[in-house]
C-alpha cells in the first residue's frame, strides 16, 4: 500500500472542502483510500498531466476542481499538493 502524504496547501483546501461541500469531501476521501492501493486507476478519472511526465497524476474532484499528486513508486509514496483549482489555472 502506498502512504499518501499532503503539502500545506493541500491539507488547508482539504479542511476547506470538509468545511463547505461535505459531499466532494467524500468523493476525496473515496479517492484517497482507492490511491493507497492504485494510484493510477479509480475515481476521478485520473491521468497523467498534459505535458507533464509519469509522475504526476490529476484526479476531477468537481467539475472545476482536480486533486493533483505525484507518485513514487520507489518509496511506495503518494505527494497530494492541491485540491482546489485546475491545474490550467494555476
Amino acid at each position: 500500500m502506498y502512504s499518501i502524504e499532503f503539502s500545506k496547501v493541500a491539507r488547508k483546501e482539504l479542511a476547506d472542502y470538509k468545511k463547505s461541500n461535505p459531499t466532494a469531501f467524500k468523493r476525496i476521501a473515496k479517492m484517497l483510500e482507492e490511491m493507497r492501493i492504485h494510484p493510477r486507476e479509480g475515481t476521478g478519472h485520473p491521468e497523467p498531466l498534459l505535458n507533464g511526465n509519469d509522475v504526476t497524476y490529476s484526479r476531477h474532484i468537481t467539475k472545476k476542481d482536480r486533486l493533483i499528486y505525484d507518485i513514487y513508486d520507489d518509496i511506495i509514496k503518494v505527494l497530494v499538493f492541491t485540491a482546489k483549482g485546475h491545474y490550467r489555472d494555476k
